[in-house]
């Protein structure tokens, strides 16, 4: 099985995950921009029972679009977020994406995008569509 760790930049905060990631999906919400500092988000979602945290950490919590809360997980050195939590979907870690620093990390399988209409007019993603049942 294979193992996947992100980490902060001083590396002080880790989490290492087990096995494939569930989803990877990217979000184009304002506060996931404003979380990154970038256009968007990108995070790979694992259970939590495959997912270990080593380092200290510190907690922020904000109430997402739907009224879920969102607890980002980040490092009191660098001040990175490494991982969030969503109580709305427990028993699930996002670990950031960015934060796997490999470059064969994969990427979306498909267009896994949430909040499209906040997206930039020049980004482009290179995906299969997701197709939503229902």
């Amino acid at each position: 099985m294979a193992e996947h760790r992100a980490q902060c930049p001083c590396g002080q905060l880790s989490v290492s995950c087990n096995g494939d990631p569930l989803r990877i999906s990217v979000c184009h919400c304002l506060a996931c921009k404003r979380n990154t500092g970038s256009a968007f988000s990108f995070g790979a979602t694992f259970r939590e029972q495959d997912v270990r945290v080593e380092g200290e950490e510190r907690t922020w919590v904000r109430v997402g679009d739907e009224g879920s809360h969102i607890t980002k997980h980040f490092c009191p050195n660098c001040g990175t977020a490494v991982y969030g939590t969503n109580d709305h979907l427990p028993g699930l870690v996002r670990a950031a994406a960015g934060c796997f620093a490999n470059l064969d990390f994969p990427g979306p399988p498909v267009v896994s995008v949430y909040h499209e209409s906040r997206k930039h007019p020049w980004l482009e993603l290179r995906c299969e569509p997701l197709e939503l049942n229902g």
